[in-house]
């Protein structure tokens, strides 16, 4: 996994693709597994920090952009988006990198913004419709 070690005490700063709400993401483990913990306002989701790994392998195999596609748990992933992926059978946790119920979607949303960070890929800043692609 890329080195990232921020704590809840020092999480790190984001703006959605767009740039228009601003959230944190900082690393910690729960049920003995590594995840990411994303807070947006009173929001707080939980990703498996596997992911960054698996959606940057998944990326360099596409090779090319994928649109993010970001949606709630409760509606339907546009097909073939990262957002598609990040909860699909076929993905290599076999389904949902979200944990926590309920609020398990908007992982187009949240993780490329902290990909972006780490130097993973380059991603689209526009108003609507962003892409991804690794680097």
């Amino acid at each position: 996994m890329p080195l990232f070690d921020r704590t809840a005490t020092d999480p790190l700063p984001l703006k959605t693709p767009p740039g228009t709400a601003e959230y944190t993401m900082h690393a910690d483990t729960k049920d003995g597994r590594p995840i990411l913990v994303c807070t947006v306002g009173k929001t707080v989701l939980h990703y498996d920090a596997r992911c960054l790994d698996d959606l940057h392998a998944m990326l360099k195999a596409h090779g090319d952009w994928m649109e993010l596609g970001g949606a709630d748990e409760q509606k339907p992933a546009k097909e073939g988006t990262v957002e598609a992926w990040g909860r699909s059978p076929d993905n290599p946790v076999g389904g949902w990198y979200g944990l926590k119920k309920g609020l398990r979607g908007r992982f187009g949303v949240y993780v490329p913004p902290l990909m972006e960070a780490l130097g993973l890929c380059e991603l689209e800043h526009n108003p609507k419709g962003n892409r991804m692609r690794a680097v």
